[in-house]
């Protein structure tokens, strides 16, 4: 079984400039995951994939593979799944094919080794095409309320509003850290939620990917409180 790992990390961020090679306890963000994937001892080649040389450069130097990235893959509105499909096209161009893959995202600091491993075991040859990290919602999700164009709140699932918590199925929500596929099934249904589905439960502490500064300083406290608790 050939297995690749692929950490998207754009240079272009507008809401956090530089969040992932910010610093998180004396390491950028983007080596906890690099390091994550390497620990599993899964993967064939751990590719960090970048527009912003500076990201590239730190990622070598952490033990990561690099890909520099097309221009037209690095705009805002690029997506994850072209960025992966493109780096397995050129990769198969190469002459070197995979089974599997497993897109990480480059700012989960909290993400373990053994998370990704139990998402990778959720795939199953001929069963299970699609696997993810997740977590459970802060709120009840059958709640919520849309907004319409003059401001007005309305239930989104009107038929479930009222219905109590313990009568429906859990809710959960992918964690944004980790996503899985067959490449095979990947290139057929272009997307990372395709079917079949597994998941792969993480509590909501280790459940972070910083996409702003508060996402930072939270995360942080997470760390701190799971140290104390886990001796993580």
């Amino acid at each position: 079984m050939r297995r690749i790992a692929i950490l998207p990390a754009r240079g272009g961020s507008k809401r956090f400039p530089g969040k992932n090679v910010v610093d998180f306890f004396g390491k950028p963000i983007i080596a906890y995951p690099i390091e994550a994937a390497l620990a599993t001892g899964l993967f064939e080649r751990t590719i960090v994939s970048s527009d912003d040389p500076s990201i590239l450069e730190v990622s070598r130097g952490i033990g990561a593979e690099v890909d520099r990235r097309s221009s037209h893959l690095a705009s805002d509105s690029a997506h994850l799944v072209d960025v992966c499909l493109d780096l397995l096209d050129r990769e198969s161009q190469a002459g070197r094919n995979y089974d599997q893959f497993c897109m990480i995202h480059a700012t989960s600091p909290l993400l373990r080794p053994e998370d990704i491993c139990a998402v990778m075991a959720l795939l199953e040859a001929g069963v299970c095409d699609f696997a993810a990290a997740l977590t459970e919602y802060n709120l009840p999700a059958h709640q919520a309320l849309k907004i319409d164009s003059s401001g007005f709140l309305s239930p989104m699932w009107p038929e479930l509003v009222s219905i109590h918590s313990h009568m429906l199925p859990p809710f959960r929500a992918g964690n944004g850290s980790t996503y899985a596929a067959s490449v095979k099934a990947f290139r057929e249904q272009r997307t990372f939620f395709g079917q079949p589905m597994r998941g792969h439960l993480m509590s909501r502490f280790r459940s972070v990917d910083i996409d702003v500064e508060e996402e930072l300083i939270m995360s942080k406290l997470f760390k701190a409180y799971l140290e104390r608790v886990e001796g993580a």
